[in-house]
C-alpha cells in the first residue's frame, strides 16, 4: 500500500496542485498499471494453467506462493524511500513488469511452461507489489489534499477497470484465439505479448507525463540505522494492541472459506462435467466471471461504503460478515445442479460477487480502526500483510482438498470455514464509530 517514511517525520506538504489536465494524464493510466499486473498473478495465471492442463493442486499451491511479496510487502517498502525517487521506481517497475510479460509470452509454448512461466510471474510479483507501494506512496505527493479527495474515487474506477481488462477482456481474447486456432499455448503467449507492449507503452508514458514534486527525493543513506530502529519499534506497538490475538485472528480467518474458494472457482467453471465442474469455455469464464462477476464485486462495494458510512462499522458488522459468507452456498448448488444454462451460472457468480463486495467492506473498515494512532501508515501496511497472509495460507491446500474429496464436499467445506470467522469476531474490540447527531 503506502510507502513508509521515517516515522517520526511529519507528512510533507503536497506540490503546488498541479493543473487538472496533467491530473487526468497520470492518475488512470497509474491505476490501471497496478491493477493488471496483480490480476493477471494472482488471477489470470490459474486460469492460464488450466488451460494448459495443470491439475488443481499444483494450480492453488503453486499460485497461492505469489502472494507472498504482498504478505512482506511492508518490510520492504522503506526500501522505496531510501533509494531513488517514487517516480522512477513507478516507470522502472512498469518496464520490469513488461519485459516479465514479454517473457512469459516466450515461455508459455515451450515444454516446462509451466515452470518458466510461473518462475517470472514470481518475479512479477515482487516488480508489482514495488510499484504498488511506489505509485500509493507517489499520488500523495504529486496531489493536493483536495485533488486526494477527489481522485480517490477515479482511482478506484481505473483499478478496478483494469481488472475487467485482465480478467473479463484478456481471458475472453485468450480464450477465443484458443477456440480458433486449437492452441491454448500459443493464444496465451499472443496474450501475453499484447500485455507487455501495453506495460512498455505505460513505462515510456510515465517517465514523461509524471510531474516532478519537490518531496518525492531519495532519503538520506545515512539515516538507514536510526529508520530501522524506529520502524522495529512501530512494528512492536503494533503487537501491543490491546487483544492482539483476536485481532490478528479476525485479520486472518475473515476470509478463511473465501480464500479457498476463489482458488478454485475458475478450475470449477472451466473442469468437464464428468469430474464435477460446468464445462464453461475460458471465453465464457472471462464474460460470465471475469467481467460481470467483478461489476457485481464493484456495486457490491460500493453499496456497502455508502451503508457504512451511514450508521458505521459496529452496526453493520454482523450483517455485513452473514452476506460475505452465505452467497457461497450458490456453489453448493452448481456442483450438485450442474446448470446448463450460461445465464443461471452467471447470477449465480454475481449474487456471490455482489455479497463478496458488500462483506468485505467491513474488514477494509476494521483496518482502518486498527491503524488509527501515531503511525496510522505503518499499521495499516502491517494489516494489508496479514490481509494478504489470510489469503495465501488457505489457498496453498485447496487445490488438493478439492483434488481429495471432488467439488460438491469441498464447497460444503468451504461453508463450514466461514465458521471460525463469526467466533473470532465475538472477541474484537471494536469502536464506536456510529455517526453522531449533529450540534444544534
Amino acid at each position: 500500500m503506502l510507502a513508509a517514511r521515517p516515522l517520526n517525520e511529519p507528512d510533507p506538504p503536497a506540490e503546488t496542485p498541479a493543473r487538472s489536465r496533467s491530473l487526468w494524464a497520470w492518475i488512470p493510466s497509474l491505476y490501471l498499471a497496478e491493477g493488471l499486473p496483480y490480476v493477471m498473478v494472482m488471477t489470470v495465471s490459474v486460469i492460464m494453467y488450466k488451460g494448459f492442463g495443470i491439475s488443481n493442486t499444483d494450480i492453488a499451491l503453486c499460485t497461492s506462493w505469489l502472494y507472498l511479496p504482498w504478505v512482506i510487502k511492508p518490510f520492504w517498502s522503506p526500501v522505496v524511500d531510501l533509494i531513488g525517487t517514487r517516480r522512477r521506481w513507478i516507470w522502472v517497475m512498469q518496464l520490469l513488469i513488461g519485459g516479465g510479460l514479454a517473457g512469459v509470452a516466450l515461455t508459455a509454448p515451450l515444454p516446462n511452461a509451466f515452470q518458466w512461466t510461473l518462475a517470472i510471474f514470481w518475479l512479477m510479483a515482487f516488480s508489482s507489489a514495488t510499484h504498488d507501494i511506489a505509485a500509493d506512496g507517489f499520488y500523495l505527493l504529486g496531489t493536493s489534499k483536495e485533488q486526494q479527495a477527489f481522485f480517490v474515487g477515479v482511482r478506484t474506477m481505473f483499478y478496478r477497470a483494469a481488472t475487467i481488462f485482465g480478467q473479463g477482456l484478456i481471458v475472453y481474447v485468450a480464450g477465443t484465439l484458443q477456440e480458433r486456432t486449437g492452441d491454448v499455448h500459443h493464444a496465451w503467449a499472443w496474450c501475453m505479448a499484447g500485455l507487455a507492449g501495453l506495460f512498455l507503452l505505460f513505462g515510456g508514458w510515465h517517465a514523461w507525463v509524471l510531474p516532478r514534486p519537490t518531496e518525492d527525493r531519495p532519503g538520506q543513506a545515512n539515516r538507514i540505522p536510526e529508520f530501522v530502529r524506529e520502524f522495529l519499534a512501530t512494528f512492536g506497538s503494533f503487537f501491543r494492541r490491546p487483544r492482539i490475538l483476536a485481532v490478528l485472528g479476525f485479520l486472518l480467518l475473515y476470509r478463511l472459506g473465501e480464500a479457498q474458494l476463489v482458488k478454485m472457482v475458475t478450475p470449477f467453471l472451466l473442469d468437464t462435467r464428468d469430474v464435477g465442474g460446468l464445462g464453461l469455455t475460458t471465453a465464457q469464464v472471462g464474460i460470465v466471471y471475469g467481467t460481470f462477476g467483478i461489476l457485481a464485486l464493484t456495486i457490491g462495494g460500493v453499496l456497502g461504503g455508502v451503508v457504512a458510512s451511514k450508521q458505521g462499522l459496529r452496526r453493520w458488522l454482523w450483517p455485513m460478515m452473514l452476506i460475505i459468507h452465505v452467497p457461497d452456498a450458490v456453489f453448493v448448488y452448481l456442483a450438485y445442479a450442474q446448470p446448463s444454462s450460461v445465464w443461471l451460472v452467471q447470477l449465480c457468480i454475481a449474487l456471490e460477487q455482489f455479497g463478496y463486495g458488500f462483506g468485505f467492506t467491513a474488514y477494509l473498515l476494521y483496518m482502518i480502526q486498527i491503524a488509527r494512532g501515531p503511525h496510522q501508515t505503518a499499521h495499516y501496511a502491517i494489516c494489508t500483510g496479514f490481509m494478504a497472509m489470510g489469503m495465501m495460507l488457505p489457498g496453498m491446500w485447496s487445490g488438493w482438498l478439492q483434488d481429495t474429496v471432488g467439488y460438491q464436499k469441498f464447497f460444503w467445506i468451504v461453508l463450514l470455514a466461514t465458521i471460525p470467522s463469526f467466533l473470532v469476531a465475538m472477541r474484537i474490540p471494536l469502536e464506536d464509530d456510529s455517526p453522531k447527531p449533529a450540534a444544534a
